[in-house]
């Protein structure tokens, strides 16, 4: 089974192409023309061993806000394109990742109910010239458009970098986590027989 997408969103704002396998090994390239984002996705496909190209281009003149969510918005389309009808995998992931001083926790239920729960307190607006509320932005827009559950709790941190750091990291670990396939599965996960 090929587990892999591609998609293009094109806005008056921005236009992004992403293409992904979930089956990967961590090759990945991202250019936004936002830098402490583009690390940062990096960061959470590399550790989730996902194959992730993204390439966007938005009107960063106005502010990364609109490229920012929008990446969201497509990465969680091509996530939700690749799992198909969701059969097959373990559903729920959870990972705690360290960054120095920082720890995050990210739990996620891959059940097609979008919802998320975001407890942060990062101390500072901006981390270089990027605005740390669009962290939120990004995740929520990731979760609606994939299908997930997503709660995300800063255990504790004081430097805003690490901070988010960890967040992306864990992210990505508890994705892969939750996207790998259970032999044991007999279509999808759930008590219900669909999702």
């Amino acid at each position: 089974m090929q587990r892999q997408a591609e998609v293009t969103r094109r806005t008056k704002e921005t236009s992004i192409s992403a293409s992904l396998n979930l089956d990967g090994s961590g090759m990945v390239e991202v250019k936004t023309g936002v830098g402490f984002f583009d690390h940062m996705v990096h960061s959470a496909m590399v550790h989730g061993y996902f194959d992730l190209t993204v390439l966007a281009d938005g009107d960063t003149y106005v502010d990364d806000h609109h490229t920012v969510e929008d990446v969201g918005i497509v990465l969680g389309q091509a996530f939700n394109q690749a799992l198909g009808d969701f059969g097959g995998i373990k559903r729920f992931g959870h990972a705690e990742v360290p960054m120095e001083e920082a720890l995050a926790r990210v739990t996620v239920d891959l059940s097609r109910r979008p919802c998320l729960v975001y407890v942060s307190d990062i101390k500072t607006e901006k981390v270089g010239t990027f605005d740390t509320e669009l962290v939120e932005e990004f995740l929520r827009a990731f979760c609606n458009n994939m299908g997930a559950n997503m709660h995300v709790e800063v255990v504790r941190g004081k430097n805003s970098h690490h901070v988010i750091e960890a967040i992306f990291k864990a992210m990505g670990r508890a994705l892969d986590t939750a996207t790998t396939m259970e032999p044991r599965a007999q279509g999808v996960t759930s008590t219900k027989g669909a999702l």
